[in-house]
């Protein structure tokens, strides 16, 4: 069944490049669910996925010969794609990261200000080049870690920070628990 017949091919070529960009941005995100280990969440998002791009890809196939313009409109919707599915991506803050605080003169005004914000974290005394310095590690869901990122720079704006992902803890339980429809996707 072709449900375009009778379309303009600019018509055609904005439905390919539109659906092209969800595509690969739900392959984006897909790719990273599966890193994180979110089994049915990937395999989801592999269904639409796959579902989409098959019906776009057999749209463009069948026309490419007589419209060149939907290839053209397919490559665009790709490049597109892998951009809207890093910025999904990054909106939706898959994974926990460790934060790594050093400040020289603030260390307990920063870890009373975790403390309120109800922020588990771990406290090192350390000596640096110049003198005493506090350490403090932080695990935190990915969401979360700008705002104690800020928290901790307006405490003190000299300090030195640094932030990997955590790929696994024994910990994990300890941090807060997302609630609501994102929960859905959270869990493994």
């Amino acid at each position: 069944m072709d449900f375009t017949q009778g379309w303009p091919v600019w018509g055609l070529a904005i439905a390919v490049f539109l659906l092209r960009i969800v595509d690969v941005s739900l392959g984006t995100v897909r790719t990273i669910a599966v890193v994180h280990g979110r089994i049915k969440m990937s395999v989801l998002l592999g269904f639409v996925e796959v579902l989409i791009w098959i019906t776009v890809v057999s749209q463009v196939i069948v026309r490419v010969k007589d419209d060149p313009l939907l290839l053209l409109a397919y490559a665009c919707g790709f490049a597109a794609g892998n951009a809207s599915g890093i910025w999904l991506e990054r909106k939706l803050a898959f994974g926990y990261m460790v934060v790594r605080i050093i400040s020289e003169e603030y260390g307990k005004a920063i870890t009373d200000k975790l403390t309120s914000m109800n922020q588990p974290y771990t406290v090192f005394h350390g000596e640096g080049r110049t003198g005493p310095r506090t350490l403090i590690y932080v695990m935190c869901a990915r969401g979360d870690m700008g705002r104690i990122i800020e928290a901790a720079c307006s405490i003190d704006p000299e300090l030195f920070y640094s932030v990997e992902h955590a790929s696994d803890s024994s910990h994990l339980s300890v941090l807060p628990h997302h609630t609501g429809w994102r929960a859905v996707f959270k869990k493994k």
